[in-house]
């Protein structure tokens, strides 16, 4: 059991054992930990205590349908640092809904009201539509971060929760790897949810939100790693990815703006800056548009991947806003207002925002103008 919370933990084996010297011993059956011991060891691996005085491993699932996919082969072991994203996750929507039902709130069209059989650019017409997701507005943004803040903006407004963090709840030594996951929806018809992993690119995220957003339309919780450019086998992968695509650079526009023999490089700076979505997403449509073979689209795909991941990322910033992001505002200025109102608890609060002080709290409130 030591072995597996170890391995599953995906902690440095070698920071592991310098702060636990006989953890050798430990694994080997020669020496045995005390219980503050193991209790270190188990939240240092991020590990439920009584998963250690289990017989054997128990298996452990995501418990929202997964459609991320390694080299067409299904992921079977997740980390916790998702498995507990998604149970937090879990855990608002719970509260949300609840507090819509107590705020006579109505179900929200959107939700389910597309299937896999609707028309794509119909589909994407219908969530621009309802977003207010100007193509014009977009392009005055003057950054990819002012054009994702709106975005997600819009998707607010229209009643989807939209949380994005690159930590585990809000400890920030714990980084999620968007190579594992990029997002998730889970559907409600009260309380519709959209995680983005925000460990990604500004840009990616508008994509993953897109993508999101697509299963929200179908009435349909996903777990997704999806990209522009990646070839998923599962047919509502398929029908999301070319409505996120749809909806970010629809191909009308984007067969009247592309310039045939330009330079590619050229292009793509300028089509990313034209839409505000990443470079990967123009090369998508540009291929989609008959500008490059599958072969070139893979080539400059590669390419342009590992030059957008060796670019530096910024760090920082107000930690209200970025608390405000991370739980999404929908949902923190409801729960904020209904904890000032007595209805729900400062303990639940808390645990729910993932901080404990009362003066966290009450500068949330501030920064989100509920007095």
């Amino acid at each position: 059991m030591l072995r597996w919370a170890r391995e599953r933990s995906g902690v440095d084996p070698d920071a592991l054992a310098h702060r636990f010297v006989h953890l050798d011993a430990w694994e080997c059956g020669d020496e045995k930990p005390t219980l503050k011991q193991l209790e270190q060891f188990a939240k240092a691996t991020h590990t439920p205590i009584g998963y250690l005085f289990l017989p054997e491993p128990p298996v452990e699932r995501v418990p929202i349908p997964d459609f991320r996919t390694a080299e067409n082969r299904r992921i079977d072991r997740p980390s916790p640092d998702l498995l507990e994203t998604v149970y937090i996750c879990q855990q608002r929507q719970e509260w949300y809904a609840d507090y819509a039902k107590s705020m006579r709130d109505t179900p929200l069209r959107f939700v389910g009201s597309a299937t896999l059989n609707s028309n794509i650019e119909a589909t994407a017409g219908a969530i621009r539509s309802a977003l207010g997701f100007d193509l014009e507005e977009r392009r005055q943004c003057p950054t990819w971060t002012e054009a994702l803040r709106r975005f997600i903006e819009q998707a607010d407004t229209v009643g989807a929760l939209v949380m994005v963090s690159g930590v585990v709840g809000s400890n920030n030594r714990r980084k999620l790897d968007p190579d594992e996951f990029r997002g998730f929806a889970l559907s409600d018809s009260l309380a519709p949810l959209v995680f983005i992993n925000g460990a990604d690119t500004k840009a990616a995220q508008m994509f993953t939100l897109a993508h999101e957003l697509a299963h929200l339309w179908l009435g349909q919780t996903a777990l997704s790693d999806t990209a522009p450019i990646t070839e998923p086998t599962n047919r509502t992968e398929i029908w999301c990815n070319r409505v996120a695509a749809e909806l970010l650079v629809p191909l009308t526009v984007m067969r009247a703006e592309y310039q045939r023999g330009a330079d590619l490089r050229t292009e793509l700076d300028r089509l990313a800056r034209r839409f505000k979505v990443s470079t990967l997403v123009i090369l998508r449509r540009i291929h989609d548009a008959g500008g490059l073979t599958r072969v070139q689209l893979w080539d400059a795909y590669r390419a342009e991947l590992a030059r957008l991941r060796a670019m530096p990322r910024g760090t920082g910033g107000d930690f209200y806003l970025t608390q405000a992001a991370r739980v999404g505002k929908r949902f923190a200025r409801a729960i904020v207002g209904s904890t000032l109102e007595g209805q729900t608890l400062h303990r639940d609060a808390f645990r729910l925002l993932g901080f404990s002080k009362l003066s966290t709290f009450r500068e949330l409130g501030h920064s989100l103008g509920v007095a």
